[in-house]
């Protein structure tokens, strides 16, 4: 079993080949007809998060499965750019743009912007993994201060999971009969679509299916839920989240209606944005 490099062992010719294979992981995993992408990874200790949307072309984000072989590239990154006078990254956005260009932004310093703050112990384990002296080392990081948990207006919205951490649909969901999916499957495609690209998925459940699940959001100001939720369900019977399942059960099938508020907030939560 190999031995993890130690901190700040990568040259800067092994950092370049290394952020190009990152950029040609996240490619691989673009759908067809993609135009440009971001990819931010944020790690801190053992607390580690990767976000990667689609910028489309009217300029909105559009969440994306990040692929599982991503993290611990990153990772390595992380580690062999250590230095022992100022630390390493905490964050990177790493942004791709059609034909070839792409560009990675590190920070070092500011605390990034989660989506689930790391647990305190984090930060000791930050500073044990890669030390960095007094003068190099932010409050926040230091425990003095922390930022405070964003206040949003209103109940908080829940989104459906689809994928898994492999990038592959959700599938082990117990079934529901043929003429209640329909009623589902009519809610889910019905709802307002708050977000869309103008690129379609492929099917990952039916490799031969190319460029067929939509890529939109929608919401019932409750919930939001990707295109591909309706799809699956009516294409290969998947059924959504139960929790979901459960919610649309109860409204009676029925859409609320949907007031702009809810819908910038929903906009606001895909994209990781405040309202």
């Amino acid at each position: 079993m190999s031995q993890p490099e130690p901190p700040g062992s990568l040259d800067e010719a092994t950092q370049q080949q290394l952020i190009q294979e990152i950029g040609r992981v996240i490619v691989r995993a673009l759908p067809p007809g993609w135009h440009e992408s971001t990819t931010e990874y944020r790690s801190l200790g053992g607390h580690v998060e990767t976000v990667c949307r689609l910028i489309a072309p009217n300029g909105s984000a559009i969440p994306l499965a990040a692929p599982a072989e991503v993290g611990p590239l990153f990772e390595r990154l992380r580690r062999g750019m250590y230095q022992p006078d100022r630390g390493t990254w905490v964050s990177a956005v790493y942004r791709l743009q059609r034909p070839g260009s792409y560009a990675v932004d590190f920070n070092g310093d500011r605390e990034p912007d989660w989506q689930s703050p790391p647990p305190p112990a984090a930060r000791a384990e930050e500073l044990r993994l890669h030390p960095r002296p007094a003068n190099a080392t932010p409050p926040w990081l230091a425990g003095g201060e922390q930022a405070a948990p964003p206040q949003s207006e209103g109940p908080q919205l829940r989104t459906a999971e689809v994928f898994d951490d492999r990038g592959n649909p959700i599938t082990e969901r117990a079934e529901i009969g043929r003429a209640e999916a329909d009623r589902v499957a009519a809610y889910l495609e019905t709802a307002p679509v708050v977000l869309a690209a103008r690129s379609y998925d492929d099917d990952r459940l039916d490799r031969q299916r190319t460029g067929v699940v939509p890529m939109t959001f929608h919401t019932d100001g409750t919930w939001i839920w990707p295109g591909a939720v309706a799809y699956y369900l009516r294409q290969h019977g998947v059924a959504p989240e139960p929790d979901l399942l459960n919610h649309i059960r109860a409204r009676g099938f029925q859409l609320p209606e949907v007031t702009e508020p809810q819908r910038e907030r929903a906009v606001a939560a895909i994209t990781g944005e405040r309202v």
